[in-house]
């Protein structure tokens, strides 16, 4: 290959007379020629047609891929490494294109300068009256407003300016030019593109085709045009309706109103739909996605355009698919669905920062200062090596400031467990979302995920270009969905779904009857016997409370979230409960206690395997933040795993201070747990504290405490065995129609929570004082503490819940009563006192009851008496004085009693214990 600062060599004449590869300097006549419209990402065929096989330019106008200006004066591309393997666009006509490029025919070749453009019009193998912009590649695809004459009566200004979608990325830089004209029956074994012999006669002359193919680009957007004029779909998804939709016009010509009316230019296409209308384009599309995808753009800007031709968008219109019925779990991805459309599930557990990409680099010489703007290719900056003014080699400098980027992020997703092979670890995949997609989702979310499955080398050194064999995969987002119809709707701040009026009609029907409670109640796990009250309780942390702000209080944050703990007999349905509740809830995560740690459940300090710098990985109360965090064998936990859960519980942030990152996290969970007893069995001479062997601070930030026992009774004993045996058949029919369908409830929890907002009422404000002040009085008169502040809040939450489930508005006095009634049986089953039979709140807030505290003093005074008879003796011994304190005392002393009892007369410098068989008297 000749310099690129030599004149080029004349080329060697043989008997193929194939062009020789060369570089040309363009003349200062050429460079001051007026360009084509396109000119910039479309080539020049030579006057025979017959395309050059080394993209370098001759005399006789063969196409130049390497940048420069020919010496006829047409503007080309600049020059990339021929080195891709992937589908990039190729003119062909409509048959599949061949492996072997034709060589230049025999005969002189013209070496006049063709210097202006309507010489180059003349030579263009484009039917007269077609423009390159019309069969430019669909990566530059052009809209009406995007061409530089054509200015919008709205603003004056030119619309659309980009040019490329990020998410999108065909590999241009091939093409194939070939002129002739008659028409060419396609083969019927075509992997797509198919076509019957009366649409091939209008096929007749060049056709912009897929490289590799025989699919048309022309033919495509005819295709997808016809679609979005005819579809018509009674039966569409809710969330894919439009508002004020009539069903019976076509769907998608209605999103185009809807795109006018707010200005969004995206428009999402059910590729269920497409199925159905026209399989043929549908298969093309997940076929070569990079290629159809833009062709579709081209089609619904022009469709967009002629029907309003004065609209004003940020941008052009992008097509968005989802619901691809090639999905695939990420365990069966492999190296054949590469550069296809793809759709999986998981859930998202990282998500990056927003990463500046370039995608135009803008550079100046440092000699002559002309400046020209180069495009990223897949990453790679191809900087200009002569500067065709001055003629100077590397001169060229990078301009930061001028050049164009767009935003990127990097989302981890993880394989759901339903996918999970038995014994598996979780896979996960990398995506990129790009633009308007970035910050879409957040960790935590579930998401399905429509994308394009693409492969970049690896490379042996991150700073050097050389790369491996090996290849890593990752995925470019075209579309998220968040819906789970097994799921409830997930929750935002600042978003609402959009439910359907039919919908709401019947939610508001169904919340008008009085029994909306109690059927509600028996849809939580109706296959669990009785447990109604525990039932009800979760269906009201479901629901929540009112998120409230009052910063004029001095208190920033009111808790609205409700924590439940369950405990009880092994098998006595604790763990379904909270599976039912994990299948429902969006924004949930199951753990359990011995296989969590305490960075597991909240955050830690790891290493990014991309940038290898300190990131902080969130736990499972952070990833079900605004949602319900399940944690099965809550006993079973550690000291310093249980400690962590004392500020996400009250408080509902998490601060971290690790590795030199310091910062504070959202945890706004609520907490679903379930704990054993630490004897296997409930221990009823014992409190719910000294059984499940938890701390008390702990257990009295839990809103309600159910305890879930095995009663031992023959009569519950075959209720429960027959209802077991019941749901191996058929149920009975008057116990179907007492039930909700499932998609009902999930819909009815979430319109109220996202609807209903209620604020309590001056009836129910005085009800709470009173039922408060009840609860304080019960236990003043013999010395026990019946209710905290913390049970007042606790009142208030389950109370607005209540309301909730009604989808009230204010807080009445029926609210109030059925949330006192629920917080006294939960407190009936676990704050009472073994000793007395009374409830005695003080088990939960300091671990031990009003009247084992008194019992303890009384132990102590009679120990010391005990002692005072002795006389003045200098010691003690320790068995003797245990033997004559049982002796002497009225109720059964243990060990553990006496040794209290002395701890307190040595905390008094009664006494000092010196050893375990000596006692000292302090004079």
């Amino acid at each position: 290959m000749s310099s690129p600062m030599r004149p080029p060599r004349t080329p060697t004449r043989s008997e193929s007379r194939t062009p020789r590869r060369q570089v040309v300097r363009s003349s200062p006549s050429s460079r001051s020629s007026p360009s084509v419209p396109g000119a910039q990402n479309a080539t020049t065929p030579s006057q025979n047609g017959t395309p050059s096989r080394n993209g370098t330019p001759s005399r006789n106008g063969t196409p130049n891929q390497n940048g420069t200006p020919s010496q006829s004066g047409t503007p080309t591309r600049r020059g990339i490494p021929n080195d891709s393997s992937d589908t990039p666009l190729r003119w062909g006509v409509n048959r599949r294109a061949q492996e072997t490029i034709v060589a230049s025919s025999e005969g002189p070749s013209s070496s006049a300068p063709v210097s202006s453009p309507n010489q180059l019009l003349m030579t263009s193998p484009l039917p007269q009256g077609m423009t390159e912009i019309d069969l430019s590649s669909p990566l530059n695809y052009g809209t009406p407003s995007s061409l530089g004459s054509v200015r919008t009566p709205r603003s004056g200004i030119r619309g659309t300016p980009i040019r490329q979608r990020s998410d999108i990325r065909t590999d241009k830089r091939m093409r194939q030019v070939n002129v002739i004209s008659e028409p060419t029956i396609p083969e019927e074994s075509g992997v797509a593109g198919l076509v019957t012999s009366s649409e091939s006669e209008n096929l007749a002359g060049p056709q912009l085709v897929v490289w590799g193919t025989n699919v048309v680009i022309n033919r495509c957007k005819d295709q997808f045009k016809r679609f979005v004029q005819r579809f018509i779909d009674p039966e569409a998804e809710n969330d894919e309706l439009p508002e004020n939709m009539n069903v019976s016009e076509p769907l998608y010509l209605q999103k185009l109103h809807e795109i006018h009316t707010l200005e969004e230019p995206y428009m999402n296409i059910n590729c269920a739909h497409l199925q159905v209308f026209d399989e043929q384009l549908y298969k093309q599309l997940v076929s070569y996605p990079q290629e159809i995808i833009p062709t579709m753009d081209m089609a619904v800007n022009e469709m967009f355009f002629e029907k309003y031709p004065a609209a004003v968008l940020d941008h052009q219109i992008q097509i968005r698919p989802f619901n691809v019925a090639r999905t695939k779990s990420m365990r069966m991805l492999n190296p054949e669905d590469i550069d296809q459309l793809i759709t999986i599930s998981g859930m998202v557990i990282r998500t990056s920062n927003v990463i500046p990409e370039m995608r135009e680099a803008f550079f100046k010489c440092i000699v002559c200062s002309l400046t020209t703007v180069v495009e990223i290719d897949r990453g790679r900056i191809n900087e200009p090596t002569v500067c065709t003014n001055c003629n100077n080699n590397y001169c060229f400098s990078l301009v930061h400031n001028r050049s164009h980027y767009s935003d990127k992020q990097m989302v981890k997703l993880q394989e759901s467990p339903d996918d999970m092979p038995a014994g598996q670890t979780p896979q996960t995949i990398i995506l990129f979302a790009h633009n308007d997609l970035v910050d879409a989702v957040s960790a935590g979310d579930r998401v399905i995920v429509t994308g394009i499955y693409c492969a970049s080398p690896i490379q042996v050194v991150p700073r050097a270009s050389n790369i491996r064999s090996v290849y890593k995969t990752h995925i470019d987002v075209v579309h998220y969905r968040k819906q789970d119809s097994k799921r409830l709707y997930d929750v935002e701040e600042g978003k609402e779904h959009a439910f359907p009026p039919e919908r709401i009609e019947l939610l508001k029907l169904l919340s008008r009857k009085k029994d909306v409670y109690d059927r509600l109640a028996r849809n939580i796990a109706p296959s669990i016997y009785e447990n109604e009250d525990i039932k009800k309780g979760i269906l009201l942390q479901l629901f929540g409370g009112t998120k409230k702000t009052h910063n004029a209080s001095g208190r920033s944050h009111f808790r609205s979230e409700i924590n439940i703990l369950l405990c009880g007999d092994p098998g006595t349905s604790k763990s379904q409960l909270l599976q039912f509740v994990y299948n429902l809830v969006p924004r949930s995560q199951y753990s359990s206690g011995k296989g969590s740690s305490a960075v597991g459940l909240t955050a830690y300090v790891t290493k990014d395997p991309e940038t290898r710098q300190l990131v902080l990985q969130t736990g499972a109360l952070v990833l079900a933040d605004n949602g319900i965090c399940c944690i099965d064998e809550f006993d079973k936990m550690n000291d310093s795993t249980r400690s962590m859960l004392h500020e996400v519980m009250e408080q509902q942030t998490l601060s971290i201070a690790k590795a030199g990152i310091i910062c504070q996290l959202n945890a706004r969970t609520s907490i679903l747990a379930a704990a054993n007893p630490c004897e296997s069995q409930w221990n009823k001479h014992k409190t719910v504290v000294e059984n499940v062997m938890l701390p008390h601070t702990l257990m009295s930030r839990f809103d309600l405490i159910f305890l879930m026992l095995d009663p031992q009774d023959d009569l519950f004993d075959k209720r429960l065995a027959r209802h077991l045996v019941s749901l191996y058949y058929q149920a009975e029919p008057e116990e179907e129609d007492d039930l909700i369908d499932m998609s009902v409830l999930r819909d009815y929890i979430a319109f109220a929570k996202e609807h209903v907002h209620p604020v309590l009422g001056e009836e129910a404000q005085q009800r709470l004082v009173q039922a408060y002040v009840d609860m304080r009085r019960v236990g003043s008169g013999r010395g026990q503490i019946t209710a905290y502040p913390r049970q007042l809040e606790s009142l208030i939450r389950l109370a607005e819940a209540h309301t909730k489930v009604r989808l009230g508005k204010t807080v009445e006095v029926e609210d109030v009563e059925e949330a006192w009634r629920l917080h006294r049986e939960a407190l009936k089953q676990s704050a009472i006192d073994p000793l007395s039979g009374k409830i005695d709140v003080s088990i939960l807030t300091t671990g031990m009851s009003g009247s084992a505290r008194q019992r303890r003093l009384q132990l102590t005074e009679s120990l010391k008496k005990l002692i005072e008879s002795k006389g003045k003796v200098p010691t003690l011994n320790y068995q003797k004085l245990l033997a004559e304190f049982k002796e002497s005392s009225n109720i059964l002393v243990t060990r553990d009693m006496f040794e209290d009892a002395l701890k307190n007369l040595q905390d008094n410098k009664i006494i000092f214990v010196v050893s375990k068989n000596t006692i000292r008297i302090c004079s």
